[in-house]
């Protein structure tokens, strides 16, 4: 069965010892002995950042997922997660939209899609990013393989980043690995009432790094891939939003203050509509010049 998935174009068996496989893998307590892998196995060797989180987010943690993921692989880093519902598929769309590599790892033969709802984004990572897996086609998902998933997760990448998570959830076993296997560790904070960020919380009283910007997880990790960067945070932050220009952000500044106030508020004083309104506050959130709130209010962060 193996030699017959083979021979399909971009199907890959790569052993451990080959040139293929990545050398961070290596060097995990229990390294996979061989990867199954679907679409561009050269994505093994870039810098890689896991970004995880809930399977159940908030509209604010999925948004911020994919604006974190969109940056970082805009920055030149590969975003890894498990093409779980929430946060994991968030993270793949925001890399695929900024066209950077984006690699899934499965809890499963990689012959199988799971979730169901996630079939045609499996498709579209195999297309322009790899789907990996350590185990054997056709094995059925398990709950107990995704544990073993996520030690593969954290793994591969410089560093593990934590959107949205309770105080029992997978993505905070992720997290640990990450911590035993010597990587990075990095979580968001958020309200002190929603449930999905006292598991970040969490984290940040273990130490994981606090982080607010995209450009605070850049910083971290340039040092240890600065060599296979691309491109830097602010370059790209440059030219990540087409539609909008320097006239478009003066004026939704005018009406932002230290008093929050929701995006509603801010596109009927502004003139702009609710979308660009939206858009616009993630781009000034992750730049540092704004924060979110609960109630889906905005207000200038206090320096």
């Amino acid at each position: 069965m193996n030699d017959e998935w083979l021979q399909s174009p971009g199907n890959h068996l790569v052993t451990k010892g080959d040139d293929d496989f990545p050398e961070l893998l290596e060097q995990i307590p229990r390294a996979p002995e061989r990867l199954f892998v679907k679409g561009n196995v050269e994505l093994l060797h870039m810098p890689a950042l896991a970004i995880v989180g809930s399977r159940n987010p908030t509209e604010a943690g999925r948004r911020t997922a994919f604006e974190f993921a969109r940056h970082l692989g805009g920055a030149g880093f590969c975003i890894v997660s498990g093409l779980a519902e929430g946060i994991d598929t968030a993270a793949h769309r925001g890399a695929l939209d900024a066209g950077a590599g984006t690699i899934a790892f499965l809890g499963h033969g990689i012959d199988r899609v799971y979730p169901a709802s996630n079939y045609e984004l499996a498709h579209e990572i195999a297309a322009r990013g790899a789907l990996v897996s350590e185990f054997p086609l056709g094995t059925h998902p398990d709950k107990a393989l995704f544990p073993q998933r996520n030690r593969l997760i954290s793994g591969m990448s410089l560093g593990t980043l934590v959107v949205e998570a309770a105080r029992r959830s997978g993505s905070l076993i992720t997290a640990r690995l990450a911590g035993e296997q010597g990587r990075e560790v990095f979580a968001i904070p958020g309200s002190i009432h929603n449930p999905l960020s006292r598991g970040c919380h969490k984290l940040i009283r273990q130490g994981a790094k606090l982080v607010e910007t995209a450009e605070d997880v850049v910083a971290e990790l340039a040092p240890l891939s600065s060599h296979l960067l691309q491109s830097s945070l602010e370059s790209t932050t440059k030219t990540d939003s087409p539609d909008f220009d320097d006239g478009d952000y003066a004026q939704l500044r005018k009406f932002i203050g230290f008093d929050p106030v929701s995006v509603d508020e801010l596109a009927a004083t502004s003139g702009l509509t609710i979308d660009q309104v939206s858009s616009m506050l993630l781009i000034l959130e992750l730049q540092g010049e704004v924060e979110s709130l609960s109630g889906g209010r905005y207000s200038l962060l206090g320096r």
